[in-house]
């Protein structure tokens, strides 16, 4: 008789195609094994009774500033937000110091992240050289990234090296993932409109926080929908599989929307900071904090339907950490403040207490944090789903708890978070990677180097 390494009892499990259900876990080694109500020997008895056991999250767009901005973050302190957060997997992006665009820089950040990540990850390189995009792909990459923005004022985040402005070297990266199988991940943007936008605002002076997260309000976000009908009409004649991200407003997410009704396969990402930190009522007064962008209700009200009715298939957090100095400089020019804010450990928690206020069904909430990601990047089946013979990546979560997120508990090297004080219903209990714990009551029982490379399957 088969004796089980852990059962996980009690818990209301989120099941594939059928929604919640009272049953019973049963690991052995690294994987599902057995998903029953029937009762069976395990080493360890795990009690979540009360509790809602989802499939771990996985992170498909975050910045983890390892190598080259260690003071913001690290790779060790990022991914122990992620396993606090719930994140199982967690995708880097490659604009760190030498970015990430060749081959050994590829191969240097895998020993990089093979020593020192608490969960499991994976690399979005730069696509900027079509010629090395199969390669990626043999070293276990499962998407590439192009960048189509360069900043103002400022160096970073979107570094000029790292920048793509040519339609025709787009069409050419697009072409040469198409057999891959990796889809090209596109920060969207049309750069002379921007600087346009970005131009005016300097003319009139408009440098403040709120201003400068109410930018795209100028256009009503044409810089970023002209980039999103760029990329789809490319897409739709290449044939490849293009992932859109940021989506921010109603008429990018209508490109998206259409693409897909035509058959093409393109994906779309929405991030934390666009549902949560967007209120420039309610985060105005956080400043540059907050930013990132403040957005227009009616493009909020837009991006909830775009999830709902799956226009919208992944939540990307866009984890984008700075030290608070830097941030400091926003209230007077926040042009020469970095953009971005911390997100990881924050944001599952963020759309349990969009749950519990109707906003969004536990449906879309594990398509968008875990189901779609995986399927979306090649990892499904053995990621992104509770099932027998998946790997035990699963996050126990009290839909009822109410907690005060605050600065004190962010494990991000940072420091801060932009809902520090804020009061949320959920909270995360523990995290499980392959099998193990790698949070557990609050604390991260894991160490550097537990992680291994998701790749796709």
């Amino acid at each position: 008789m088969t004796i089980f390494d852990k059962v996980i009892s009690g818990a209301d499990v989120w099941i594939e195609n059928f929604g919640l259900a009272k049953t019973n876990i049963y690991i052995k080694g690294e994987k599902i094994a057995r998903i029953t109500e029937e009762i069976y020997e395990a080493q360890e008895s795990i009690d979540a009774t009360g509790l809602v056991a989802l499939p771990g999250l996985i992170d498909t767009h975050s910045h983890h500033r390892d190598p080259g901005f260690t003071d913001k973050e690290t790779i060790e302190t990022a991914t122990r937000a992620a396993a606090l957060g719930g994140v199982t997997v967690t995708f880097a992006m490659p604009n760190v110091n030498p970015p990430t665009a060749t081959v050994l820089d590829l191969e240097n950040q895998i020993a990089n992240y093979s020593a020192n990540s608490i969960v499991d990850w994976n690399i979005n390189p730069s696509a900027s050289n079509p010629a090395l995009l199969e390669r990626f792909a043999e070293l276990g990459c499962a998407a590439f990234k192009v960048y189509m923005v360069v900043d103002s004022k400022r160096p970073y985040p979107h570094m000029p090296a790292l920048g793509i402005h040519d339609h025709a070297h787009i069409l050419q990266i697009l072409e040469a993932s198409k057999d891959i199988g990796c889809p090209v991940m596109v920060h969207p943007n049309d750069q002379a409109i921007f600087k346009l936008q970005e131009q005016r605002h300097f003319d009139e002076g408009i440098i403040d926080p709120v201003g400068y997260g109410k930018q795209d309000w100028m256009f009503d976000s044409l810089a970023w929908s002209s980039g999103v009908a760029t990329l789809v009409e490319i897409n739709h004649v290449v044939k490849s599989r293009l992932h859109v991200c940021h989506m921010l407003s109603g008429r990018m997410i209508e490109h998206i929307r259409r693409a897909k009704a035509d058959g093409d396969a393109v994906t779309s990402e929405v991030n934390a900071f666009a549902l949560f930190q967007s209120d420039v009522e309610k985060m105005g007064p956080v400043g540059p904090f907050a930013l990132g962008r403040f957005l227009k209700p009616e493009w909020v009200d837009a991006l909830w339907m775009g999830i709902e009715d799956g226009t919208i298939d992944v939540l990307g957090t866009d984890h984008a950490p700075h030290t608070k100095e830097e941030k400091e400089h926003g209230w007077k020019d926040m042009w020469r403040a970095p953009s971005g804010t911390p997100a990881m450990q924050h944001y599952l928690v963020m759309l349990t207490d969009a749950l519990s206020k109707g906003k969004i069904t536990l449906q879309n909430l594990v398509e968008i944090t875990s189901l779609n990601p995986a399927k979306c990047f090649n990892l499904y089946p053995k990621k992104g789903v509770i099932a027998e013979g998946s790997d035990a990546d699963i996050v126990l979560v009290d839909l009822k708890a109410v907690q005060t997120i605050s600065n004190d508990d962010v494990a991000s090297k940072c420091g801060w978070t932009p809902y520090d004080g804020l009061e949320v219903k959920g909270k995360v209990i523990s995290t499980l990677l392959r099998g193990k714990f790698v949070m557990r009551n609050d604390s991260v029982v894991a160490n550097a180097g537990n992680g291994k490379m998701a790749k796709p399957v």
